[in-house]
């Protein structure tokens, strides 16, 4: 037979102990009102003797509050994001909060669904990458009281907080690096077409050329999204036609990107960097690892999950009546072997 659930009414009934005494105290409030300690010791051993547990979803209707932080990211098995997720998880914890996540798999259908359902299910507050290309939803979101969070991409001219890295300078640095040795015929192998990751990437590689007075060539940008796949076709593309396009390097936007270019590469015998250099984008646990370990650009700050908790809990707790300040993070060029020296070639 199924054991009646413990409430509040009926620890109540059993202790003869209001309903609102029994309540502070299980919510830690037992001392700030003054109630005994032989009465705060009951409760607590008998609630926990009945395995009494709170209805959180009742409780949240009644404080309109439930402690839950909504997290949508476009790829969980991107260990980018896997590690973004897992580090504003930690710091939801430290302030009491859990974690409702959502994988939008690159889908814009789908994060516009995640939104309604972070929605209906009353999150305090949503931190999301999002996919980049359309911001209606969010806009929309935000105007009838979900506090937002952006990280990792934000929309130019849209009035939402962002938390970002510098994607033109690390990009306008690892391709710098690359002419420095020697390098003019650079490959880009982008991301996702009008996200804003891409834009400021695109424009950091577009700077270089133009400060080094190399031509843009725009045969030599390539790639549809971020994905293993599109960085594998590109690069078996460019390697069928490398004695045409004199391609000497290639500047990767992303380490799924970069991964499939890998794969092409081992499957025709490439060697980085004696047949093709590279740099890439997000620094990764395995990037120095590698037979040939890659010169990266870092772009993953250990504060970024407590600033966009704090970011979010300013609009949810109203502490900061000021608009919430935007935040850019430095990227850093991590210099390994994958780059060769033409400079001193013979």
């Amino acid at each position: 037979m199924k054991e009646k659930k413990v409430t509040l009414k009926s620890l109540s009934h059993s202790l003869g102990i209001s309903v609102s005494t029994i309540s502070r105290v299980l919510n830690g409030l037992g001392e700030e009102y003054r109630i005994s300690k032989e009465t705060i010791s009951l409760i607590t051993t008998t609630a926990n003797k009945l395995n009494y547990s709170p209805n959180n979803i009742a409780k949240g209707l009644r404080l309109k509050r439930s402690s839950t932080i909504g997290l949508i990211v476009p790829d969980i098995t991107n260990t980018w994001f896997a590690h973004l997720a897992l580090g504003i998880e930690n710091q939801a914890r430290k302030h009491n909060y859990n974690i409702f996540l959502c994988n939008s798999n690159d889908d814009i259908k789908v994060e516009k669904k995640s939104i309604t359902l972070l929605k209906n299910w009353m999150v305090d507050g949503i931190i999301i990458a999002p996919i980049g290309i359309e911001a209606e939803h969010l806009i929309k979101a935000s105007k009838t009281g979900t506090p937002l969070v952006l990280i990792d991409r934000f929309f130019e001219g849209v009035d939402l907080p962002y938390i970002v890295s510098n994607d033109f300078e690390g990009a306008l640095e690892a391709n710098q690096y690359l002419i420095n040795n020697g390098h003019k015929r650079i490959a880009c192998f982008q991301g996702l077409v009008d996200t804003s990751t891409n834009n400021q990437r695109l424009s950091g590689y577009k700077k270089a050329l133009k400060t080094n007075k190399i031509p843009f060539d725009t045969e030599l940008v390539t790639g549809s999204d971020f994905g293993f796949n599109s960085g594998y076709i590109c690069a078996k593309k460019l390697l069928k036609n490398l004695a045409k396009t004199k391609v000497t390097a290639i500047f990767s936007m992303g380490n799924q990107i970069t991964l499939g270019i890998l794969k092409a590469f081992k499957e025709e015998g490439i060697k980085i960097p004696e047949d093709i250099s590279l740099v890439t984008f997000d620094e990764q646990i395995y990037s120095d690892l590698l037979l040939t370990p890659l010169s990266t650009v870092s772009h993953m700050n250990e504060n970024l999950g407590d600033l966009a908790l704090k970011m979010l809990l300013d609009q949810i707790d109203m502490n900061d009546t000021k608009k919430p300040k935007n935040v850019i993070l430095k990227s850093e060029l991590i210099i390994r072997e994958s780059v060769k020296n033409l400079m001193h070639k013979k």
